[in-house]
């Protein structure tokens, strides 16, 4: 099981900032291109929790269909997501909106994940793992450019470690 974290500041109060991530439309909006992402289920989608969100997206050029799960809601706080159907063997995604005592946010994206088909993810795990770094650094971008928030000093830091066994 591998975790990435990604941590982001942004201007303004969680309350202000959480209603752009309860709409699930604004997922396309923060994905690379290079992944053709789009949602399947019909909208507009009510977010909360039990909700299940059907996608389509392409890695390294294969087609693949996603479906998540909505697993926790606590507005404007936080929310989870878990894999159900898709290319990982484990995928639960936390959004952590954390105030960060000078009227901002520190946004915080927790994905414990864990690749399918061993052996041959070993061999893979590294690709992934830059893929994941890429997705999450283009998401900070895409996601400044959405809300009209000035871009950042510096990248984001995306970090990726083992936990467990």
């Amino acid at each position: 099981m591998h975790r990435l974290e990604m941590h982001t500041r942004l201007p303004g109060t969680p309350a202000v900032l959480f209603p752009f991530f309860a709409d699930a439309a604004n997922l396309e909006k923060i994905t690379p291109g290079e992944l053709g992402f789009r949602i399947l289920t019909p909208g507009p989608i009510a977010m909360g929790a039990g909700v299940r969100i059907d996608y389509r997206i392409g890695l390294w050029g294969v087609p693949l269909r996603w479906r998540t799960r909505i697993e926790t809601w606590d507005p404007p706080q936080a929310f989870s997501d878990v894999q159900e159907r898709g290319p990982y063997r484990v995928w639960r995604h936390l959004h952590l909106l954390e105030e960060d005592g000078t009227g901002g946010t520190l946004m915080t994206d927790r994905v414990d994940f864990e690749l399918s088909l061993e052996p041959f993810s070993r061999l893979v795990l590294p690709l992934v793992k830059l893929q994941l770094r890429r997705i999450f650094t283009h998401r900070d971008g895409a996601l400044r450019r959405a809300l009209g928030v000035p871009a950042a000093g510096e990248r984001p830091r995306v970090s990726i470690v083992r936990i467990g066994d």
